[in-house]
């Protein structure tokens, strides 16, 4: 590549498609169930009979509106569906109803916390350009070929034809794959927030397009756009920006010609291949649905649903930062999934300390919730038996290593860990008086040890802790024991 790639800047912009999560379509009753055998959730409006009427589903409309007031878009007095009269071969329509001019929402914005390795952290704001609601198309699989008709052919189902999406498309802000594939993460973890979409990619619940130019520094006009279609994963749209960046410099720089295209991520290869020439806005024949009436908020529906909007992920990592003083990595781990940051924040209110907390839940009780595949809510352990666990290891009833030893009953079955404790006789030992017995005796026990302390050698200091430790089977008070131990060994 050549030595001036320092002088190219990359222009990146994401369409991210969020599926809604409601029970029922966005025009219809039909079933958006997800996994059922195909072509099993349709009706008369999804296959678009003759006579059949759409009616818009007053929970997407709820779900959209909330979504774009958490990315601090501004809600539409008035919005309107569109035809977008495109062949679909995977809508039995053969169009799509969309938004085209009148979008429910536009003119956001989110904070991204932006995290590469081997360099500082820093927060970017990212515009959002609009954000609208639509219907999603069904899905084709492309078999090999037919033994009966002698030549390939697709298949199609129509199980998603007609589920509510959400578009959600950022303004071209973004200038490197981690800070894509953040802004994507962070559009996810905040619809997982509201409740309004699981955000499962695997099963195509979020969906992101990326487009890129490349041009020469940050005052040199855009390139030629190029649409990376259908990315569903954030290292996949990392690697993808990564990839594409580098194929158009190189690409310029050869005085070869940079096309307006959509392509395609091989992940197996690790890199993008065309996929077909980029339509304009004037392909797809937008025009007013003539089926589906306006669109209005009232001010009063639109402040209740603002009222019932959650704490936002950004948000809890700038309180837990401020508030708690935890570091930046913790209070990230923390509020990446609600059902964990709702569980801290009722430890932290019972007066648990907020540290000691996050190590416990980021840490143990994590991988057991992650094995298991359940949820924070679903935990038998419950937040007040936590804190009631960090109580009596911060009164010395009870040590970290006691902790470890009685936890995974209590995450299994709940309870409170002072009657566990007591039922087992796991409580600590810290009467002064039997702990200096046990350290003299451990110290005649290893007399070439004492000595080689005295000598200079202190590390040593910890070999005795370790073996009083083993001799109590963890139960002895570590701060009473340390400071015992360190007298008896200066001989005082």
């Amino acid at each position: 590549m050549s030595s001036g790639v320092a002088d190219w800047e990359a222009v990146i912009g994401l369409e991210t498609h969020v599926q809604l999560g409601t029970n029922s379509k966005i025009f219809t009753s039909a079933s958006t169930k997800f996994g059922d055998d195909p072509n099993t959730h349709i009706d008369p409006v999804v296959c678009g009979l003759p006579g059949t009427l759409p009616v818009l589903n007053q929970k997407v409309l709820e779900y959209a509106v909330k979504a774009a007031m958490a990315l601090n878009l501004k809600i539409a007095s008035h919005s309107k569906f569109d035809r977008k009269q495109y062949f679909y071969p995977d809508l039995p329509k053969n169009y799509q109803i969309s938004q085209f001019d009148e979008p429910i929402a536009e003119d956001g914005w989110i904070e991204v916390e932006v995290a590469e390795k081997g360099k500082e952290t820093y927060v970017k704001k990212v515009g959002i350009e609009r954000l609208h609601m639509e219907e999603d198309a069904g899905k084709l699989v492309h078999g090999g070929s037919d033994r009966l008709a002698g030549s390939s052919h697709s298949l199609v189902d129509y199980n998603r034809a007609g589920v509510a999406l959400a578009e959600i498309v950022s303004k071209p802000d973004l200038r490197t794959g981690r800070e894509a594939a953040e802004y994507a993460s962070e559009i996810r973890r905040i619809m997982r927030y509201l409740g309004v979409s699981d955000g499962n990619m695997q099963e195509g619940s979020l969906r992101c397009d990326v487009n890129i130019s490349v041009r020469r520094g940050p005052k040199a006009p855009f390139g030629t756009k190029v649409e990376i279609k259908n990315m569903n994963s954030f290292s996949a749209i990392q690697k993808a920006c990564e990839y594409e960046i580098k194929r158009q410099i190189n690409a310029y720089e050869s005085s070869e010609l940079v096309i307006q295209e959509t392509r395609l991520w091989d992940e197996g290869k690790q890199l993008t291949k065309s996929m077909r020439s980029k339509e304009g806005s004037s392909d797809y024949r937008y025009f007013p649905d003539p089926d589906l009436g306006p669109i209005e908020v009232s001010p009063d529906v639109r402040e209740k649903w603002r009222s019932e909007l959650p704490e936002l992920p950004a948000d809890k990592r700038n309180r837990y930062v401020r508030d708690l003083g935890l570091s930046a990595y913790d209070a990230r781990v923390l509020s990446d999934e609600r059902s964990m940051a709702d569980y801290f924040d009722e430890v932290v209110s019972f007066g648990a300390e907020a540290k000691a907390a996050s190590n416990w839940i980021t840490g143990d009780i994590a991988a057991h919730v992650n094995s298991n595949r359940i949820t924070y809510a679903d935990l038998p352990f419950k937040a007040d038996q936590l804190n009631e666990m960090l109580t009596l290891i911060n009164e010395g009833q009870i040590s970290g290593k006691i902790a470890k030893e009685i936890l995974p009953e209590l995450l299994l079955k709940g309870g409170s860990p002072k009657s566990l404790v007591k039922e087992r006789g796991l409580g600590m030992i810290s009467d002064s008086v039997l702990i200096t017995k046990m350290i003299d005796e451990l110290l005649m026990q290893f007399p070439d040890e004492v000595e080689a302390f005295r000598g200079g050698k202190k590390k040593l200091q910890g070999f005795f802790v370790g073996q009083l430790m083993k001799k109590t089977g963890g139960k002895v008070d570590p701060r009473l024991a340390n400071q015992i131990l360190n007298q008896q060994l200066k001989g005082s």
